[in-house]
């Protein structure tokens, strides 16, 4: 990985931790280091990746979560409905928490997102529970199901703080950049100190 590669990602890391920290504690949430750290994660992540999105005919586009509760169901191995069972946390919780102020424009509510990515996370907790392997990570999910409204919460008000780099905004002009390739985007993004990650704009698909 180039070295400024590096240092963004280090960045943006720093700035996650600090911001979900200052949340949890102006919210008084309690999480276990291991949950607050999954947080951190989990918004480094979408931010930086395609994970949100999923290819297309049209290009990278939101996969509702009906279609990825139905891979749930799948006939898979314990191992591809665990990974599918996490998708379906993670991307609820992450809508839930940093675009909670959209579904007021929309027929699906909050509360389906919070009951969809709360049951993903309880299952998922249920199934590690059961292997000697995953029983180190059940109290993990078991947490973030259990208080997936108060998460979400926290994710909100990270994505609101009054930061220079403006958390919503960078997700706004990601979004643009990956489905059109705008070179203004990008452009932007740099600015703010922002690496698009190479090969994920729609241009590639």
């Amino acid at each position: 990985m180039h070295a400024s590669r590096v240092i963004v990602d280090t960045s943006l890391h720093e700035y996650f931790h600090d911001s979900v920290h200052t949340a949890l504690s102006r919210q008084q949430v309690q999480a276990q280091p291991e949950t607050a750290s999954y947080l951190v994660n989990l918004l480094s992540s979408f931010l930086r990746t395609e994970r949100l999105y999923e290819p297309g005919e049209d290009g990278p586009a939101f996969r509702p979560l009906a279609l990825r509760y139905a891979d749930t169901l799948q006939g898979l191995s314990p191992e591809l409905r665990a990974r599918a069972l996490r998708n379906l946390g993670d991307v609820a919780l992450f809508v839930a928490g940093v675009f909670a102020e959209s579904f007021n424009r929309k027929l699906i509510d909050v509360d389906y997102y919070a009951a969809m990515g709360g049951s993903a996370y309880a299952r998922l907790a249920d199934s590690m529970r059961a292997s000697e392997s995953g029983r180190p990570f059940s109290e993990l999910f078991e947490e973030l199901a259990a208080k997936f409204t108060d998460f979400a919460d926290v994710l909100g008000e990270v994505a609101e703080h009054p930061d220079v780099r403006h958390h919503k905004d960078v997700l706004r002009l990601y979004e643009r950049w990956l489905k059109t390739g705008s070179r203004r985007a990008a452009a932007r993004l740099r600015a703010l100190g922002i690496g698009p990650s190479p090969g994920a704009s729609r241009s590639t698909h």
